[in-house]
């Protein structure tokens, strides 16, 4: 593990270190749990019919929810982009593609019998074959990211300003096609594209949050009281200040993530940071179980409580389910096979979210 997050470079020359850096899983932790608690409550509120105390929190962490996970996995592009295109396709498409069918696949055993009931077998296998052109379910993160990666491959030799203020002018004008792809493309790139080209940057913010934690401190006050002002009024939605707010806010989890790191505090969150594609991938089922299990009981009236409850049962739960998967030598579900590589297997740790 790096034992700090100071790191130089710039985009095309010097990358940062290949190192793990302690704040960026603790950011990374704070994202998927963000990602979780979103799905979980949600979720139990449209089933139950009401909204509890854990929509507070979904619709603050609303602005940047999103852009700081996309951001964070732009941070170390600059390392790998310009490795031969059979490396690159493997590590950056061939990997997710994987991942996408295999929990596509496992997603869509699970709810095809509910499918079936409401039209027929025939129309069910329509909508599995339909997954792999319009994302399934929670997986549309890791379906877009290789999109990601490659336009950002093939667009080297234009000027990256253009292609920011292209991407920035798309996030503002609000495609709506219907189409997850295009319109996701449409909201999330410029925060891909902003980790890959102003990472410098993004870690000369995490020293200087390292080097002076109060002023830190009172920064991340005046955001927390800021974002949720226009949270509060409805303004988080307007154009341009979505924007500026989805930025702000990943500066805020960025700095968040340091100062735990500095501090070496709730180790957890870095853990899950660390497993963030494993929680990614496998949250689903003990969230659903655990959400269907409490509402169909009863047995915790608060709303509230109930999603609480759901959150923590679908970070742990997909941990659980991990942890069972090497031990019971089904690691296929999140460790790439050999049959399944492109390019020739690099040593260390198969499973990244985005190196």
């Amino acid at each position: 593990m790096a034992p700090s997050g100071t790191i130089a470079g710039s985009v095309g020359t010097k990358a940062p270190s290949a190192a793990r850096v302690d704040w960026v899983d603790y950011a990374k932790g704070i994202c998927i749990i963000m990602v979780v608690m979103m799905h979980s409550v949600l979720g139990v509120e449209l089933a139950a019919g009401e909204t509890g105390f854990m929509h507070v929190a979904v619709a603050f962490a609303k602005p940047f929810r999103m852009p700081d996970f996309f951001l964070i996995s732009g941070l170390f592009l600059a390392l790998v982009i310009d490795r031969d295109w059979r490396t690159y396709l493997d590590r950056k498409v061939v990997h997710f593609a994987y991942f996408y069918v295999v929990w596509v696949t496992i997603q869509f055993g699970f709810k095809a019998p509910s499918f079936a009931a409401e039209t027929s077998w025939h129309h069910v296998g329509l909508l599995y074959l339909e997954s792999f052109v319009e994302p399934f379910g929670t997986l549309w993160f890791i379906y877009l990211l290789p999109i990601f990666f490659v336009v950002t491959r093939l667009t080297r030799k234009v000027p990256p300003l253009a292609i920011w203020l292209v991407a920035a002018a798309l996030e503002t004008v609000r495609i709506s096609t219907g189409w997850t792809v295009i319109d996701e493309f449409c909201s999330r790139f410029v925060y891909f594209y902003s980790g890959y080209l102003f990472a410098p940057y993004v870690f000369a913010l995490s020293d200087r949050a390292r080097k002076h934690p109060a002023l830190a401190l009172a920064s991340l006050a005046t955001w927390a009281l800021v974002n949720a002002g226009l949270v509060m009024v409805g303004a988080s939605e307007w154009k341009l200040v979505s924007l500026l707010l989805g930025f702000a806010g990943a500066c805020a989890i960025i700095t968040m993530g340091t100062l735990l790191a500095r501090a070496q505090w709730m180790n957890a969150l870095r853990f899950c940071g660390e497993h963030s594609i494993v929680i990614y991938l496998a949250f689903f089922l003990p969230m659903a179980a655990t959400r269907t299990l409490l509402l169909r009981t009863g047995v915790i009236a608060d709303i509230g409580t109930v999603s609480l409850i759901v959150t923590i049962a679908g970070v742990i739960g997909a941990l659980l389910i991990w942890q069972a998967a090497l031990l019971f030598n089904a690691r296929f579900l999140f460790e790439r096979p050999d049959a399944f590589w492109i390019a020739p297997r690099k040593a260390g740790p198969v499973l990244q979210a985005a190196e």
